[in-house]
Formats: structure tokens, sequence, C-alpha cells
């Protein structure tokens, strides 16, 4: 019997190790036959001649590239198509060895090639599929610009106010030949790969690692540009080298250098200057926006309103402004004058067959110094609306170290890892001073004098883990991510304001704060998520997933009032101290359905969701809150590419989100003691619904090329404010609040909505060598909050519009004309008499012109014009910035340039800011005018 058994055991073990031993894997790339760019998303399938039954499928990645792994030695059809190509077939002998096919060329159909060429009209644009092309070499620009200058000028591409869109969207990432560059900074990565080195920019929506394995769209999709670089410029060394110095002291330095080698890719940045230069994103900022040291203008009350209302190009999302901008110049993020030092490191890597490694570090060292003037008009239920007015003026230092990476690990033909950790860290000072004052019909109410001084310390680490198998029968996968972060804050504040209150012209009350506040918070969640896919009948496939998520977080906030007898901050005050911590668990499950029929792909996806929200506050009183939510998620999905250029996407999705613990902290912030606000510990969930419908269509015969968004969303329990402003002397929460003062905290209020839509339209104009774009948007936002108990409506209408011409001449002469204007109406249902109008307006020329002896000329003249604002804030002003230089050395490589900043002195800074509780005008520092000399080296060596 031991025998027999001892014999089926050997057996089976030899028949496996026979059947592994001769399992390979298929790899390749696929790609555009004419141009050799990478076709993105195309469908790759084996099948075995002998048993039709026994098929492997995949798509190719961003770069083409598909990997079929763990497939049997046998004789194969290798079927390969993409939406506007000729489908490729042809027979395929597997043997024992891993087979690599190379560079696998489709041909564009036939009915597309017909007439591409009309009138000497060059490709500029084509839907590949779901990712739209572009030509790098159709558009011309000037030998030094970036690919940020190079992708102005296509159509359907934006920048605003420094953020990159595409097609209506926010880019959120930029990878290079399809290959992690600097994380998720978009505008560092663009600013610094000079123009030169691209072939294409394809514009797609890149999905999730696990979608892109799966198939199915989990909702995780980011708007992204890949640069797709020439095959001539991607082998050797190329960047730059600069340094300035101007008058008033005025300085930069810096410079980048990029190596790349085949599948190694290193690059360096690096700058100094105090000219507003600023190559960081918002996540390195610790505190600085907005102020940090005494919350901002307004004293950090936004109302909860934050950025809401207002124009933009959001169509009724957002503040609109204007002034500041440098175009060639490179103004920040920041408003006032910034000194910046910064520098990166990006590394990108195959090692050996089954390691694929990127990441990047960067540091910078951010000092802000800001003067502001803000008018600010409350909704009142009482009268004539109160007004808020203020000079603020902020200092802050901000150090950050930053570090992010991606390691994708090919385990077997069945198994592959992927792994993202990140990591930061942050510090942080300011100070900040304000004179604010209330006033009712020109009359002053109330007004406070306020410093503050804050040290902070940040650490924020994340690192996501996703586990993909891949079975032995086409469309079964297992996927299981797991997704952790933490984070821990501390900080120390000393805040001193003196309040005076008044009945008629003279103070008759006088309140003295001051105060030292120490706080604590650190927080962490781990979530996972586990995905099954099988396919269902002919084009269907089932998905069934399970996602846990468990957050917990924590917060510490004790003030100590100044006591006169012992000289020290020794005093509790227990009405502005707090130690509260909360826990969110959710359960999700649920299934989707994929079906394909023909050009059109369907997805339907129903989850339910068990969230358990909970809380306890331990001091200076305790109590607990717990509560439990229910709710159901769908979602849907159709996606339809056309082999004519057009595309169709529709996707309707739903979703939570929690209350963070500063929102249920019930502890008093006084920052501005004319503006007390606290958290609220009853509030719950938010249930969003989020729908967006686009439709392209481009035309390579004519290159012309047409997008139209639409997007909406609503949100039932929306987090919300409550607004209480004191009529008379009363007392809230304890605390003592004088005419005019408000005490504001976060509620849940139903009827929060906004749609907005974008349409643009490019086309070439052969008679003047350029291309020309336009755009225009509508939008409306309807925001509801609560004051003095009573439900305010606040409603935004808005229109914007705007054309860009750039010049497609030679890299001598480069021009770019643009204008965009924004219209809005702003009502509300309770004080209709502040209902009214605003409109913004900004146009800019740019012009660069290089000889052939070497001399050049740079100008970009930016005209800024406001309507309907508050008074002192209707300005009409042009900035313009130009300079003259000589390029000399082998190839030109060296520049010296004479530039002046702000020519007229005109430059300044505006924006409006719409909410549920007030309308918002403010005014900022900006860089006055200063001339400057520049010496610039440009490395070119390819190979």
């Amino acid at each position: 019997m031991q025998y027999i058994r001892f014999t089926i055991v050997s057996l089976f073990f030899l028949v496996t190790s026979q059947l592994l031993a001769q399992q390979v894997e298929v790899k390749g790339r696929v790609a555009d036959q004419g141009d050799k760019s990478p076709l993105i998303g195309a469908n790759i399938l084996l099948i075995n001649v002998a048993d039709s039954t026994l098929r492997f499928g995949v798509v190719a990645d961003t770069a083409g590239a598909f990997t079929i792994k763990s497939v049997p030695t046998a004789t194969y059809r290798l079927f390969i198509s993409f939406v506007g190509y000729t489908a490729y077939d042809q027979r395929l002998n597997l043997r024992r060895t891993a087979p690599d096919l190379g560079i696998i060329s489709l041909k564009p159909d036939a009915q597309l090639l017909k007439d591409v060429v009309v009138k000497g009209v060059a490709e500029r644009v084509a839907q590949k599929g779901d990712t739209t092309v572009y030509n790098a070499s159709a558009f011309k620009t000037n030998r030094d610009a970036t690919a940020q200058d190079l992708i102005e000028k296509m159509p359907n591409i934006t920048i605003e106010n420094g953020q990159v869109k595409a097609q209506g969207e926010n880019v959120q990432k930029v990878t290079v030949d399809g290959r992690e560059f600097f994380g998720d900074d978009a505008t560092l990565a663009l600013k610094n790969l000079p123009a030169e080195v691209v072939d294409k920019i394809q514009v797609f929506d890149r999905l999730s690692d696990q979608s892109q394995f799966t198939g199915f769209d989990d909702g995780q999709t980011v708007k992204t540009i890949n640069v797709v670089t020439r095959s001539d410029r991607n082998n050797g060394q190329f960047g730059k080298i600069y340094a300035g110095y101007g008058t008033d002291d005025r300085y930069m330095v810096g410079g980048s250098t990029n190596y790349f080698k085949k599948d190694t890719r290193i690059s360096v940045i690096g700058m100094s200057n105090n000219v507003n230069q600023q190559n960081f994103a918002s996540e390195d900022l610790l505190g600085v926006l907005g102020g940090s040291g005494g919350g901002g203008p307004g004293g950090g009350n936004r109302g909860g309103g934050g950025n809401r209302g207002g124009g933009g190009n959001n169509g009724g999302g957002g503040n609109f402004g204007g002034g500041n901008s440098a175009g060639n110049f490179l103004s920040g993020q920041q408003g006032g004058i910034n000194k910046t030092n910064a520098i990166g490191l990006n590394y990108s890597d195959n090692w050996g067959k089954k390691w694929k490694v990127s990441g990047s570090y960067f540091f910078n060292d951010a000092s802000n110094n800001n003067l502001s003037q803000l008018a600010r008009t409350f909704f009142s239920t009482e009268g004539p609306g109160q007004l808020y007015n203020e000079d603020y003026f902020s200092s802050n230092n901000n150090k950050n170290h930053r570090l992010n990476a991606r390691l994708e690990y090919t385990i077997n033909s069945k198994n592959s890892l992927i792994i993202t950790p990140r990591i930061s860290f942050q510090g942080n000072t300011a100070y900040s001073s304000l004179l604010g004052a209330n006033s009712i019909n020109a009359l002053r109410i109330s007004q406070t004098e306020t410093e503050k001084e804050s040290k902070n310390n940040g650490f924020n680490f994340g690192n996501s883990i996703l586990w993909r198998h891949r079975f032995g029968k086409i469309g079964r996968t297992l996927t299981v991510g797991l997704t952790t972060s933490a984070n821990d804050r501390s900080g120390e504040s000393l805040l001193n304001s003196v309040v005076n209150y008044y009945t008629r012209k003279t103070a008759d009350s006088l309140q003295i704060t001051d105060q030292r506040t120490d706080t604590k918070s650190d927080g962490y969640t781990i979530s996972s998520n586990i995905s099954l896919t099988e396919n269902v009948g002919r084009g269907g496939q089932l998905q069934l997933n399970y996602t846990p998520s468990f957050t917990k977080n924590y917060s510490d906030r004790k003030t100590y009032n100044y006591n006169q007898s012992t000289s020290e901050y020794s005093t509790p005050d227990l009405r502005l101290s707090n130690e509260f911590d909360n826990t969110y668990i959710t359960n999700r499950i649920g299934g989707s359905y994929r079906l394909r029929i023909q050009k059109t792909m369907v997805t339907a996806e129903v989850n339910y969701q068990n969230a358990q929200l909970s809380g306890k506050q331990n001091y200076p009183l305790e109590f607990s809150i717990n509560r439990s939510f229910n709710n159901i998620l769908p979602s849907a999905m159709i996606n339809y590419r056309g082999a004519d250029g057009k595309s169709f996407r529709f996707n309707y999705r739903t979703g939570t989100n929690a209350p963070s613990i500063s929102q249920l902290q019930n502890v008093v912030d006084n920052s501005n003691p004319l503006f007390l606000r606290t958290g609220n510990p009853d509030l719950k969930q938010e249930y969003n619904h989020n729908t967006s419908l686009r439709y392209g269509v481009t035309n390579p015969k004519t290159a012309r090329s047409f997008f139209i968004n639409l997007n909406g969303s609503f949100t039932q329990n929306n987090i919300s404010t409550a607004t209480y402003i004191a009529a008379r002397d009363t007392v809230v929460g304890g605390f003592p609040l004088n005419r005019g003062s408000q005490f504001t905290q976060p509620v849940n209020v139903n009827g929060n909505w906004n749609v907005r839509s974008f349409i643009t339209y490019g086309l070439p104009v052969t008679s003047l060598k350029s291309n020309l774009n336009f755009n225009i948007g509508t939008g409306y936002t309807r925001t509801i909050g609560l004051i003095n108990n009573i439900q305010n409506t606040s409603n935004t209408h808005s229109i914007n519009g705007g054309l860009v011409l750039s010049s497609n001449i030679s890299e001598q002469l480069d021009f770019t004309v643009s204008v965009n204007g924004n219209y809005n109406t702003v009502s509300n249902s309770l004080q209709p008499s502040l209902d009214g109008t605003y409109y913004y307006q900004n146009s800019n020329f740019k012009l660069n012109w290089l000889t052939k002896a070497g001399f050049f000329v740079n100008t970009n003249l930016n005209h800024t014009f406001y309507t309907g604002l508050g008074q002192d804030f209707n300005l009409n002003f042009t900035l313009w910035n130009a300079a003259v230089g000589y390029k000399f050395l082998k190839k030109q490589a060296g520049e010296l340039k004479l530039s002046t900043f702000d020519v007229l002195g005109q430059n300044n800074s505006i924006s409006r800011t719409v909410t549920e509780t007030y309308i918002e005008d403010l005014q900022t520092r900006v860089l006055q005018r200063y001339y400057m000399l520049t010496f610039t080296y440009t490395l070119r060596n390819f190979r």
C-alpha cells in the first residue's frame, strides 16, 4: 500500500514538474508602425491552435509593453488589436525558451490613411483608443523651451494659475516613457524637461495598478501626461545651469541635468533664489499656505467655505485671481515674496529581468513674507450686512524632505508585486500679525490687534503593497492590496491679542489675551482590498471585491494663560483645551460586471458598506460618541472607442467621506478673537454622488480636435457651517461674544450641488502658420449654510471662455497670444441686496525671437482687468516682463541675458471668494520691478 502511495505521489510531482518546465513567458511591445509611439491599451490574445478554449490575454501598458506568463509550450495564433489599426494575426510556435517578440508594429487602418495630409497640414493630434496623442514635431517652439512651453501650444491643454489641465481636467501625474518622474508633481516634471527631447505627448486616464491588471475601473483614475522621448534624444546627457544677480539684491542660481542610457534614467535639479521661483508641490508645505502664523488672512476662519463659490474656470468653483504671473520668469504658487532653496533627484532603472525600480528625493527650504488686505461682507439675518476689513502680515519658513519610490517585482510567471512607499518630514516656524475691524453702516463695532508665533513639526508615511496573481484560465485573476499610512504632528504657539468693542465711536470694553497652546496629533490608517475576476459568457467578466479599512486619529490641544505672579504660561484654560480620539472603521463588499460589445465597454457595480464612527473626549470632560452608517454604493461606466477618432465616456460613482478629527473636536479656536470656531462631535459622514460625461473627436486629416466635458456632484449630509453673528453681547459655548463677533461650527446640511461644463476646439491656421484653440465653460454651484439658525442658500452662475493663438513658424520666431474671461453672477437667499456680478479678464502676449547671429528678444505682456469687486479692488493693470540677450559658444550653448521684471511697475494680485456665509476680496503682496543679468549654459550631449 505504501509502495502504491509512493508511486502515485512520485508520478504526480513528475508530471507537475514536466508541465511547469514546459511553460514559457511571452513578451513584446506594441507600437505605431510610423512613429513607433506605444499603443497604450492594445489587446493581446494567444489562442491555442489545437484547443481554441485555451486562451491567454493581456493589455499593453503605458509603454506599449506586454507580458503573458505561464503559457504551455504549443502552437498558437497571436492576435493584437487596437482601435483605428489593422489587426495583427501571426502563427507562433512556442518552445521551451521564453520568446521576446520585440516591437510589433501595427498599421493604421487604410480608411484613416486616406488623404491624411491635406494642403501640407502635418498630423498634430490623433485619438488612439482612450489616449490622445500629440505629435511634438508639429508644434514649433523656441530652442530653449521646456515641455510645459510645448504643451501650452497643444489643443485642449491649458495652464491655469500654474495648474496643468487637459480636456478640462487637472493633470495629476506626468510620466516619461511610461516611467515615474518626480512622483506626482506634474509641474516639476514638465518645467525640467526640454521640449527638444519630446517626440509625443500622450494624454489619458491612468488606471490604478489593480485596475490595469483586472481591467475594472475602480474609480482611482488620474489624468496623466506621458512624455515619449525622441529616439535620438533618450541616450545621453542634457540639462542647463544658470546664475543671475539683479537690483534690490535679487538673485537666482540653479540648474538641472539628466542622464539617460537605455533603461537607466537619472535626473538632478536644484535652485536657490528670492524671485518667487518655486518648484515644489503644496504637499511639501506644512502650515505655510494660508499664513500659518495666524491662520491666514481672516484669522483662520474661512467660515468653512474654503475656496467654494467664486468664479474660476471650474464653472462656479473656487476663487479667481491674477497678477504675479511672470511667464518665462516662473512665479510661484504662494503670494508674497518667497526665498527658495531646493534640490531634487529622480532615478529609474530595470534591475535584471524581474525588477523595475523608480524613486525620487526632494528637499526644499522655503521662506515667505506676505502683506495682504482683505474686505469681507457677511450675509446677515438682521439689517445690512456686516463688513470685516483686515491688514495682515506673515513671515514663515518651511523645510521639507520628501521621498517616493516604486518597486515592481515579477516573482514568477504568475505572480507579481508592486510596492510604493512614501515618506516626508516637515518643519515650520511662523510669525503673523493682523489688524482687523468689524463695522455696520460704516460704524466700527469691534477691532482686534493680534500677534501669533508658532513652531510645528510633521511626519507622514505611506505605503502600498499590491500582489497580483493570474490563474491558468484566461480572465481569472486575484489581487490583494494592503495600504498603510501614518502621520504625526506637534507644535506650540504664542497668541497675544487686544480687542476693543465699541457702542458708539469710542471703545467701552477691552479684552486682552496672552496664551500659549501646545498641540499634538497623530493617526494611522490600514486598509486592504481583495479582488477576484472571472470571465462570464462571451465578452463578459465578473469581479468580486472586499475592502476593509481602519482609521484611528488622536488630537491633544492644551492652552495655558499667562500667569503674572509666576511670569509663566501656567494657568490652564479649559475652554480652549481638549483631548480627543476617534476611530473610523469601514467594511465594503460588492461586485461588478463588465461587458464588451464591439467598440463599447459597459461596467456596472454595486457595493454595500458598513461604517462605524466612534470618538471619545478625555479632557476636560469625558464623553463618547458612537454611530453606525449603512450605505449602498452603486456605480456605472460606459466607454466607447471608435475607429474614426471619436470617443465617449460616461461615469457615475458614489462614495462616503468621514468628518476629520478637527471637525469633530469640540474645542474653541480663538486665533482671531472676533471669529471663534469649534468642532462638532455630532457630525455624520457625507454621501457623495459624482457623474461625468466626456465626448471627443480628433480628425488627423484636418488636424482638428473637439472635446466636451460635463461634470456634476451632489452631496447628502454635506459638512457645511453654522455661523452665529452676535447682534448684541452674549455668551456662546462659555465664551463672551460681543456684538459683531462670530462663532462658527461645522454642521451637516442637504442641498449642496454643482454642475459644470467645458468645451474646447482646436484647429491649425495655415495662413498664419499657427494653431488656434477655443474653450468655453459654464457652471453653477449651490451651497447651503446656517446664519443665526436661518438657512442661507448661496448660488453662483459662471460662464468663462478663452482662445489661444500660438505660432508654428520656427525655432527662431515663437509667439503666443491668449485671452481668457470669466463672468459670474452671485445671489443668496438671506440678503438679496448683496447679489451682484463680477468679471475677470486676462490677456497675454508672449514673444521669443532669435536672430541667426545669436541675438534674441523675449517679452511677456500680461494685462489683467477686474470689475464688480469691492471698493479699491477693481483694478486694471499690466505686467510686462522683457529681456534681451546673446547666445554664444559652440552650438550657442552659452547665453547672457539682461531682463526686467514688471517694466511698468504695475504688478498686483487680486482674488475673490464666495461662500455660503460671506463674499471676500483679497489683495496680496507681489514682487515689484527689478533688473537682472543672467548667464545660462545648456548641456546637449546625445549619442
